[in-house]
């Protein structure tokens, strides 16, 4: 009796034994070919088009999931000749799921990427995240606040198939080389720094400009405007640029000479054949005195005194 029940007691080992192995040969079965795959949205080196990567991952809960393609997506891998969509100055938040719809949380840094950098961005957040299963639209936030357009309307709910890839091939937008006039870390001097901008065709030149001093320098000088100055609008007559900004534009509190900020937008608007003179107002009132001892009450032309280097 004893050694029977001993046997028993073998060939339910045994038996065991083998589901274990079963088991072992089925998920070895499962090889990495075999995974599902989610293209992961970057941009290219110059930053014109979407670029995609394969990326496998047995992960199928959706929480798991979504945060997994967002890991991806805001780090590239090193063997991949491509730049993240998101800038790397932008904080990425959390997200929320309602329905079919998922809502992205980013600080207010997001909305100071150019404005074609971000349009991209939106479009690779898209794809990304709309190929998991349950996910048709994303809604993006930056600072707890919809994302507006540029007409100041909430952008709302995206689907992937609301983007092309590239905005380098496409009618609406155009490459254009700017000179732009920054600070020296005294404050006392203007220096040229050339930047290549892809811009909407639809944007003036001059806006463009604008846009880019109050973003700030890319090649290490210093900053003229203060990055929180809002330019209401812009319109050009005979060769006079008219900038109309809000009270933001006196509040600039940078460690430079007085003359500077003025001087940083005329010589940069000036750079343009179209313009010669640039009247500044704020609120659409040109009895305004920036820092108490610069009036704006006239144009102002083109002076070469406030370049370094260059022989006036």
């Amino acid at each position: 009796m004893k050694r029977r029940w001993k046997y028993l007691v073998l060939a339910g080992l045994i038996w065991l034994a083998s589901l274990v192995l079963a088991g072992c040969k089925a998920e070895a079965d499962t090889t990495e070919e075999e995974l599902p795959v989610y293209q992961i949205y970057y941009l290219n080196p110059a930053m014109t088009r979407l670029v995609s990567q394969e990326y496998r991952t047995g992960t199928t809960e959706t929480d798991y999931l979504i945060q997994e393609l967002m890991d991806q997506f805001q780090n590239v891998p090193a063997y991949v000749d491509c730049q993240a969509a998101l800038s790397d100055k932008v904080v990425y938040q959390g997200y929320r799921q309602e329905d079919i719809v998922l809502y992205l949380y980013f600080d207010n840094n997001y909305t100071s990427m150019k404005s074609y950098r971000e349009i991209l961005c939106r479009a690779a957040l898209a794809r990304t995240l709309t190929q998991i299963p349950g996910i048709e639209y994303i809604n993006i936030y930056s600072g707890q606040q919809p994302l507006m357009d540029s007409g100041g309307m909430p952008v709302g709910m995206v689907s992937a198939s609301d983007f092309i890839d590239s905005i380098s091939d496409v009618n609406a937008y155009e490459r254009t080389e700017l000179t732009l006039y920054f600070t020296d870390g005294q404050g006392e001097l203007l220096y040229p720094e050339k930047r290549e901008v892809v811009h909407n065709i639809n944007t003036s030149l001059e806006q463009v400009i604008l846009g880019e001093l109050i973003s700030g320098p890319e090649q290490g000088l210093m900053p003229t405007l203060d990055p929180q100055t809002r330019l209401l609008n812009v319109s050009v007559n005979e060769n006079v640029c008219y900038l109309n900004f809000d009270t933001t534009f006196l509040n600039n509190q940078l460690e430079v000479k007085e003359y500077i900020p003025i001087y940083s937008i005329v010589n940069s608007l000036s750079e343009l054949s179209t313009v010669n003179r640039v009247q500044i107002t704020i609120n659409g009132e040109q009895n305004a005195t920036f820092r108490d001892s610069v009036s704006l009450s006239a144009p102002f032309g083109r002076n070469l005194d406030y370049i370094g280097g260059t022989d006036n």
